[in-house]
């Protein structure tokens, strides 16, 4: 059986619907539309979305006295980009097959490149997922796991053409048993939507079950992530969370949650946040209880008077550098805490105060499932 790896196949698949959309007399009938989305993500600014901010999380507890509010902020960054991440590989799918004209159901075995595992592919009509109704779904599972608890689901999308809107769930494990065999239960969901909102699009990136890495070599790992993305125009929006339960910073309290409020130009170099850093089971959705007395500064200054009482001033004071909200980004990263460093950012900053994450008890009780 011949191997392809999945956007090839995807690419075929495409090509034979089409093909199977023509009649056998000599007229060639009308072409149909494309059933597939031209979009299915947002992409964040890039200041606040930084996948190379590495060094900050394996160094921030290697000297007690490195851990400020650089770090957190550059976590938040890293945390933004693992979110953002898990749209552009749904879009990154989708976008293998876009290029021809999808337009009917459809259902096809191959053997995966990735894994050496046969997959099945199904496209339908007429499909639910949580109650609601789409126009169209693809579903890909792993042929021999479809009698596990999770169907063997690889990938399954949902959307409405019309107006586009539609939903991606995708489990790593059973999309490539080589590459993520140690993804276990991971799963991922993005909704996207152009609907009438606040927003042009909106889309939620939500992360479910992601395996911790030892606490001594990763204490900041993710465990669950959700994270609504908005953009009108040129600027984007971003709130969430990150639930980190292994996580502590000078006391011996464990578990932690990144909540954070974002603004910035869509492919631009501006990039404002806040963040507060609640218990990973604080019950509430309050804004002042997430952002202002769960504030990142607060935090640090409770736990350092607990942990080290009667410290010197000026050894506190090293401690919370650039603790102050909110935080600025540009190209190269995060800049500083406090005061803005260009009136450029002002206007970006004072959409933060219209920005609330959810409810960290919520997120660190996440359950993400396919239909």
């Amino acid at each position: 059986m011949k191997k392809i790896n999945l956007l090839t196949l995807l690419s075929l698949v495409a090509l034979l619907l089409f093909a199977a959309s023509c009649d056998d007399s000599i007229d060639t009938p009308p072409a149909q539309e494309d059933i597939l989305p031209e979009r299915f993500s947002i992409d964040v600014p890039d200041p606040l979305a930084n996948r190379n901010a590495t060094s900050a999380r394996e160094n921030a507890r290697a000297e007690e006295d490195q851990l400020n509010g650089n770090e957190i902020y550059e976590l938040l960054s890293l945390f933004i980009a693992i979110g953002e991440g898990a749209g552009e590989l749904t879009e990154a799918i989708l976008g293998g097959v876009s290029q021809f004209d999808v337009n009917g159901e459809f259902f096809f075995s191959y053997e995966s490149d990735d894994d050496q595992r046969i997959k099945n592919l199904t496209v339908t009509s007429d499909a639910t997922y949580e109650d609601v109704d789409y126009q169209y779904s693809l579903t890909i599972t792993d042929a021999a796991s479809e009698g596990n608890d999770d169907g063997g689901k690889a990938m399954q999308v949902f959307w409405n053409k019309d107006v586009i809107k539609g939903v991606a769930i995708l489990k790593p494990y059973n999309i490539d048993r080589i590459k993520d065999v140690d993804a276990g239960d991971a799963i991922y969901k993005i909704e996207y939507s152009e609907e009438s909102t606040d927003y042009d699009a909106h889309m939620i990136v939500t992360i479910d079950n992601l395996p911790l890495a030892d606490p001594s070599v990763d204490p900041f790992a993710i465990s669950t992530l959700k994270m609504f993305v908005g953009k009108t125009g040129e600027v984007v929006d971003v709130y969430g969370n990150s639930y980190h339960p292994n996580a502590s910073f000078f006391t011996d309290d464990q578990g932690f949650n990144w909540a954070f409020v974002a603004s910035g130009v869509h492919k631009g170099s501006i990039g404002v946040a806040e963040v507060g850093l609640p218990a990973g089971n604080l019950n509430s959705d309050d804004r002042a209880v997430l952002l202002v007395e769960n504030s990142l500064k607060n935090v640090f200054t409770s736990q350092i008077q607990t942990e080290f009482p009667g410290l010197p001033q000026e050894q506190i004071d090293a401690y919370l550098k650039n603790t102050e909200a909110p935080g600025y980004f540009n190209s190269d990263g995060f800049i500083q805490g406090g005061e803005s460093p260009d009136p450029l950012f002002d206007q970006f900053a004072d959409r933060l105060q219209d920005l609330t994450p959810y409810n960290p008890a919520v997120i660190a009780a996440l359950d993400v499932s396919f239909e």
